[in-house]
């Protein structure tokens, strides 16, 4: 695949960014795309390694080394082909996936592994630059219809394959917009939501009906969802994760979803009352995920007087550790982007208190340095060392900590059973709850996840669903090309 000896003549090159100053006057993305040559070079770099890890690596199984191949080759729309026969969505995989097919790579284990994400993410633009990308009609209707709860990446997934499999497909979406998080969970300066209503056009274009503002259970009685013939249910993890510490509920201590949420909408002209804003701000994020990283960039493109990075666990290593070996995912350093536009990270650190004036306003929190004492056979244990307790001052806190799985109202009021961990319980290896025509997908159904994997949720899911409707399906499985994408 791609050139035999390209590995050797040409080394790894990204995507540049547009300078720090320059980028947080406003909310675009930055990136500064290679040139047509970089990007051929790139694909130049996947070896003939015999056994792709690079499968193994990716919840899709996308076909790697053979749109890298046809990159190498100069045949972009057959790229875009390979690309979109196991990802329906590659133009969310190629910026916000952190690329576990990449740390897989087999050149990873001698150089810089081969740079997918990018590849992916240029061959998608290419293919809708080109007009390559259109609306995929299915030529039989089999007078199924199926609701989709949820408009995220698994539920767009799983819509799409449905109705490429004939099936009538409505999708309820309980935001005024569709994209799920991809929309007011992930900020415009990492993915610009004209991107969202690109695909969205095209999904439109093929038939599937979406339907906004609806909140089933809510303002929409689940009873209703009896007269379809199978539901997918795609709502997310979406209870966030608290803490218990005395003077949580401060005014300043704010979950990060909202935080963000209320920023995107702002960008695209909606008024909000009370907006929450890190401006002149001492800002303190709790949490040291892609979350956290996300409210560091949203702070500072509102021009926070600080902001600092608080996380419980210890600071990975910047090298891969021998406890995960290749070709499996390590726990590395992370330094996005947002960091890098200016931010006071710190490790091992843990809040006992939000501190709050007479008036009930948060001013500073009040944290100790913590170690994990980790016994065989048994869960970490978190040890506070005497000694270490500081106080920070502090106008706004973000809580970036994740969730604790899927809202409870719909698996209430239609008798779902749920797991030890709350999500929606399915049968092992399947999509299907205890209810025989409800299905879910997803974080709903796993717990709270990637993208890549909500695709990956999707795709199987819907493969399900046809299955039960029609005893069989032609729907693809995880890394077999769809036909129906040519």
């Amino acid at each position: 695949m791609g050139k035999l000896t390209g590995f050797k003549e040409f080394d790894r090159k990204d995507e540049s960014y547009a300078p720090v100053q320059e980028r947080i006057e406003n909310y675009k993305e930055f990136t500064v795309s290679l040139n047509n040559k970089e990007i051929t070079e790139q694909g130049s770099r996947c070896m003939d390694c015999g056994i792709p890890f690079c499968h193994s690596g990716c919840p899709l199984g996308n076909l790697i080394p053979d749109f890298n191949h046809m990159v190498h080759q100069g045949e972009w729309e057959k790229a875009s082909w390979i690309l979109h026969s196991t990802n329906n969505f590659p133009e969310f995989t190629g910026r916000l996936c952190p690329a576990p097919c990449e740390q897989a790579c087999v050149l990873g284990l001698i150089e810089d592994p081969v740079s997918i994400e990018n590849i992916e993410k240029n061959i998608v633009e290419r293919a809708f630059k080109e007009g390559w990308i259109k609306p995929l009609l299915p030529k039989v209707r089999t007078r199924k219809i199926i609701a989709v709860v949820g408009s995220g990446p698994a539920g767009l997934a799983t819509a799409q394959q449905l109705n490429r499999a004939g099936h009538t497909v409505i999708v309820f979406e309980r935001d005024d917009a569709l994209g799920g998080l991809l929309r007011y969970g992930i900020p415009n300066f990492k993915l610009e939501k004209e991107i969202i209503d690109r695909r969205i056009a095209i999904l439109e274009a093929e038939g599937i009906t979406f339907k906004v503002n609806v909140n089933v259970g809510v303002n929409y009685d689940t009873e209703k969802l009896k007269a379809f013939d199978a539901v997918v249910l795609c709502g997310g993890s979406t209870e966030p994760r608290s803490l218990p510490t005395p003077g949580i509920d401060a005014d300043g201590v704010v979950q990060a979803m909202d935080f963000l949420t209320q920023q995107t909408k702002v960008v695209f002209g909606q008024a909000i009352e009370n907006q929450v804003l890190a401006t002149d701000k001492q800002v303190i994020v709790i949490g040291g995920g892609d979350t956290g990283s996300d409210c560091v960039g949203t702070s500072n493109r509102q021009g926070a007087a600080s902001v600092t990075n608080f996380e419980i666990m210890p600071k990975p290593p910047g090298h891969r550790s021998p406890k995960t070996p290749w070709p499996f995912w390590p726990l590395l350093l992370k330094t996005s982007t947002s960091h890098k536009e200016g931010c006071d990270r710190n490790w091992l650190i843990n809040t006992k208190e939000f501190i709050k004036d007479k008036n009930g306003k948060l001013t500073a929190l009040k944290t100790v340095n913590v170690e994990w004492e980790m016994i065989p056979g048994q869960r970490p244990k978190l040890i506070e060392i005497e000694g270490t307790e500081k106080t920070w001052p502090c106008d706004l806190a973000l809580l970036a900590l994740g969730f604790t799985g899927p809202e409870s109202t719909i698996a209430d009021q239609l008798g779902l059973e749920r797991d030890a961990r709350s999500n929606y319980k399915t049968e092992f290896g399947k999509h299907q709850t205890n209810v025989p025509n409800i299905f879910t997908a997803g974080d709903m159904r796993r717990g709270q996840s990637l993208i890549v994997w909500a695709i990956s949720e999707g795709r199987e899911a819907a493969r399900q669903v046809d299955i039960y409707l029609m005893g069989k399906s032609d729907l693809p499985t995880k890394g077999k090309g769809d036909i129906l994408s040519a």
